[in-house]
């Protein structure tokens, strides 16, 4: 075992006296194999609140199965609370990284054996993955599982209302009392927010990547269950150690194909595009835009989990899960079901054992949504290398639209003039533009604006661009991660005020009515603003020339 280099020898002597320090006993420098508990617990984010009462139980786990359990803490950016108010969300996906060093830092330097992450947002979940196929040592992540939904005036709702509600108040559809009611009763408690957002996508990507137990990404926050599962959890990767089963002994090129595939059946956030492709890289494995789009073109879209309908993570859980999801898949064949789990099983087995409990929540193939997935990839003039839109959250009315571009240069400017009466009109196209990993920098998610859009009632009238992204609570004909970004020179960076955009997505195309010609000339005028970075995001930027 690799924590033999300090439990064995003379020469590791005065390691073994710190470690004695730490409460070690003669016996935990056997043959017991050391466990790290990536745990990123903290008391600012609603999803990571209880992820100490799980990590103990992870190492009461790894107790019991023979293993000896070393915790520390690992950052969380909360992108709700950091969403649209200052430089807060330029942090968030440069955290990423961040956590996936923070993990080889740790493993790395002190010789453990295998770890489990204890995670259960955004960018966390993403970074442990991402470290699972850079260090390669046995591992298997727990997500802490999404909140209930609230309860307002005996309606369902979660943090999505609670920001729509700000445009419903701008245009006097509610007051600013009945935002604050919203306000108090949409987030009731622990776990990440209670949609298909990104925290919860990320979660069932893991799961279905095979890095998680059975069962483990919809199983809300306060199921007692939870705690049985992080218990199993630890005693499994103690048992990992001993088979010498790393990640990449379950992790495939064809495991993200199935990841891919489950997640235009779900209908998951856009942002998967952006972190399974990372996660996949540390895996030595490419994954191209295109595979998006190809999965997204065969595989029928099963569900529609808010923001793309009113069913929340629990109903998910309570109709089977995504062994259920893998269920229904393997009906029509799309799965690659040879992939092993971390269940030590396949993702085959999975499936077979499983059964959809709600045909409402998981509708059968014959009455699918639709008969091609949640995402989709478009492309054309003003994204030559593509762009992705959540389909399962867009009207059929705004499938196909044509309108005016209304051009800002920041998510500040754009919300102001959101915001203010009458200036945003039914057919307008908002470009958000320098808000990609550059030109941000770190590609914030642009919630604020689409949720105020859709809160004013013209989310069937206007379509929203960005060379940002959109949060995974984003609904309506919102195309973002356009490629390239405007600080790269990509062509949203020379569209024009009124420039007539034309969107198509049954044909995957976005275009602006300008011709080659001009487009050309735009760019021999075009300079890019000036700015002045420092510290971290400095450091960011500088990893992507």
């Amino acid at each position: 075992m690799r924590s033999d280099r300090i439990k064995k020898g003379l020469e590791t002597s005065p390691h073994r006296s710190l470690l004695r320090a730490t409460g070690l006993k003669d016996e935990d420098f056997g043959d017991k194999p050391w466990i790290g508990v990536a745990n990123s617990f903290n008391n600012i984010i609603p999803g990571h609140i209880h992820l100490n009462q799980i990590a103990e139980r992870v190492m009461d786990g790894i107790r019991d199965a023979g293993g000896v359990p070393f915790v520390w803490g690992v950052p969380g950016i909360c992108d709700g609370i950091a969403m649209g108010k200052g430089e807060g969300m330029n942090y968030s996906l440069p955290s990423r990284d961040h956590i996936a060093d923070n993990i080889e830092l740790m493993v790395g330097a002190h010789s453990f054996d295998g770890w489990v992450g204890v995670t259960n947002c955004d960018k966390i979940t993403p970074g442990m993955l991402m470290a699972c196929g850079r260090i390669n040592l046995p591992a298997l992540i727990i997500t802490g599982g999404p909140m209930m939904p609230g309860n307002t005036n005996g309606q369902s709702t979660d943090l999505i209302t609670c920001f729509e509600a700000i445009g419903q108040a701008k245009v006097n559809k509610i007051s600013e009392d009945e935002v604050e009611k919203i306000e108090k009763t949409c987030c009731p408690g622990a776990g990440s927010c209670a949609g298909l957002f990104t925290a919860n996508s990320m979660a069932c990507m893991t799961e279905t990547l095979g890095l998680s137990l059975e069962n483990c990404a919809a199983m809300p926050a306060i199921d007692l269950d939870k705690i049985e599962l992080a218990y199993n959890t630890g005693k499994r990767a103690v048992e990992l150690v001993r088979k010498d089963l790393k990640p990449r002994n379950f992790v495939s090129e064809k495991s993200f194909e199935n990841a891919i595939t489950v997640d235009m059946c779900i209908g998951g956030s856009t942002n998967t595009v952006l972190h399974l492709p990372a996660i996949a890289s540390e895996f030595d494995i490419s994954l191209p835009l295109e595979k998006f789009d190809e999965i997204s073109r065969k595989t029928p879209n099963l569900t529609h989990i808010s923001p793309s309908g009113a069913d929340e993570m629990v109903d998910l859980y309570k109709a089977g899960g995504i062994p259920a999801i893998l269920n229904r898949l393997n009906t029509i064949n799309l799965l690659n079901t040879d992939e092993q789990t971390v269940n030590l099983k396949t993702i085959g087995e999975i499936a077979e054992g499983a059964a959809v409990l709600n045909n409402n929540v998981i509708r059968t193939i014959s009455d699918a949504y639709s008969k091609q997935g949640g995402l989709a990839i478009l492309k054309g003039n003003i994204a030559p290398s593509g762009s992705v839109v959540k389909v399962a959250a867009v009207s059929e009315k705004m499938m196909c639209h044509e309108g005016p571009a209304r051009i800002y240069n920041s998510e500040k400017e754009a919300m102001k003039a959101i915001l203010t009466p009458n200036n945003i009109k039914e057919g307008d196209i908002i470009v958000i533009r320098f808000m990609g990993p550059k030109g941000a920098p770190g590609m914030p998610e642009m919630l604020s604006p689409t949720s105020a859009v859709a809160g004013m009632g013209l989310i069937e009238s206007v379509a929203l661009l960005t060379d940002g992204r959109f949060s995974g609570g984003t609904r309506g004909p919102c195309i973002g991660h356009i490629e390239p970004e405007a600080w790269d020179k990509g062509p949203i960076a020379i569209l024009k005020e009124g420039d007539i955009i034309q969107i198509d997505i049954p044909n995957r195309a976005v275009n602006v009515k300008v011709s080659a010609e001009e487009i050309e000339k735009r760019f021999k005028e075009f300079k890019l603003p000036e700015r002045s970075l420092s510290g971290f995001l400095n450091k960011y930027v500088q990893t992507l020339d």
